[in-house]
């Protein structure tokens, strides 16, 4: 690229005319069904626990430089929403940009743009149902196709998830070629998410959306247990034309269970040399003062428009990626 062209943007004027305008049919979906629209911080006094996430530091400093602190950028919106529920707000949602490090490529840029919503009351299946109705208004796609976790492994590579052990799972990805990129692999839950990423994902949604729900437990630090397995969780993704769009969950609104899944992320760091993070006490405080029953679920806003407009890279429809900041 010619440096004196770098001042330009990524994305056309033309794409970014038409994201504003995707934007604005967001907004009216949920204005028709009373979810009120909220800001919350982006820069927060606590950042997430989960292994799979980086999270951006900087630090607050008083003008004389005497008293200083860390803050992080938020990987979502998530936990600031869940104290607004946690004080009755009702149903919500929140466009913003959300920060993760160490993701860039077609489908992430470091900075990026989230839609999440929650609705008290509403169990995981009556939010898959929402979320279908809102991708049929926006996508202007079919009526979705959903399946359980469990039974996408046992279609796709004839092994349950559930009941596997890691000598089974390296004879399917030698089958598959795919040692290369898993023969150091010694955790039986990532050698799965591993075969789910790179045999599973690329296939699913193809001609419509496709709601994939009941994640294992391990998956899903922050979803309920599933009443009737609990080896699965209330979690589901969505998946369009091989993309992963979004993920949703019925919270976990029980104190005790979520800060011993925090406790249990930090062991966890420690064990794989990565930093421990403080645990966000607002948000426990949330949830032991009452979370109500609820489900929620985050999407992907700049993939989503991607595909809307047929773009092949996240760049083509945000105004500065990365390169461009």
């Amino acid at each position: 690229m010619n440096e004196k062209n770098i001042w330009k943007p990524s994305a056309s004027i033309q794409n970014l005319i038409k994201r504003s305008k995707i934007i604005s049919n967001i907004r009216l979906f949920f204005l028709k069904r009373n979810v009120l629209e909220v800001e919350t911080p982006i820069l927060s006094r606590s950042t997430v626990t989960d292994v799979n996430l980086v999270s951006f530091q900087t630090h607050y400093s008083t003008l004389d430089h005497i008293n200083k602190f860390p803050l992080w950028l938020i990987t979502s919106p998530e936990y600031h929403m869940k104290r607004l529920l946690a004080a009755e707000s009702g149903p919500i949602y929140q466009i913003c940009h959300s920060f993760r490090n160490e993701e860039l490529g077609r489908y992430h840029n470091p900075e990026f743009t989230i839609l999440e919503w929650y609705q008290p009351s509403y169990s995981m299946k009556k939010l898959i149902s929402e979320v279908d109705e809102f991708l049929q208004i926006i996508l202007q796609c079919k009526k979705s196709d959903k399946i359980s976790y469990q039974n996408l492994f046992i279609d796709f590579l004839k092994i349950d998830p559930l009941n596997t052990n890691l000598s089974e799972l390296r004879q399917i990805s030698k089958k598959l070629k795919l040692e290369h990129l898993t023969y150091l692999e010694d955790d039986l839950n990532k050698f799965i998410q591993l075969l789910f990423t790179l045999e599973i994902e690329p296939n699913l949604g193809k001609e419509q959306p496709l709601f994939v729900y009941h994640f294992p437990i391990s998956q899903a630090s922050l979803a309920a247990v599933n009443l009737k397995d609990s080896r699965v969780s209330e979690r589901f993704e969505l998946f369009f034309k091989g993309v992963e769009l979004g993920n949703g969950f019925y919270e976990l609104t029980d104190f005790d269970e979520q800060k011993n899944r925090f406790l249990k992320d930090n062991k966890k760091r420690l064990s794989m040399n990565l930093p421990i993070q403080k645990i966000d006490e607002c948000f426990l405080n949330a949830l032991s003062h009452g979370l109500p029953p609820c489900a929620g679920v985050a999407v992907g806003l700049d993939r989503l428009i991607m595909l809307i407009l047929k773009e092949k890279n996240i760049s083509k429809v945000m105004s500065f990626s990365l390169d461009r900041c």
